[in-house]
């Protein structure tokens, strides 16, 4: 797991240097990778036996109404606020 951390941040490593990109580490056990833009998710879902890129990903937008979502963007926002960022 820790090489593919590394890969990880070796391929957005670009991305990361962008205004308005913030790239942070945690260590909270998940079942699925988040990436948020705004109120926008894709949601890549982890399935026993596969690579993440072998996985379904869901596009998902938050609408007035709509739970699944706002479970995913709370779900972020937690994690998001106990990670720390990576230093260039």
């Amino acid at each position: 797991m820790a090489a593919q951390s590394r890969m990880a941040l070796l391929l957005y490593r670009s991305l990361g240097q962008r205004d308005g990109v913030e790239i942070r580490l945690h260590d909270t056990v998940l079942y699925n990778s988040i990436y948020r833009g705004d109120d926008q998710l894709l949601v890549n879902t982890h399935v026993y036996g596969r690579f993440a890129a072998d996985a379904p990903v869901m596009h998902l937008r938050k609408v007035t109404g709509g739970d699944l979502a706002s479970t995913y963007l709370d779900s972020f926002e937690a994690v998001w606020n106990r990670a720390v960022p990576v230093e260039s």
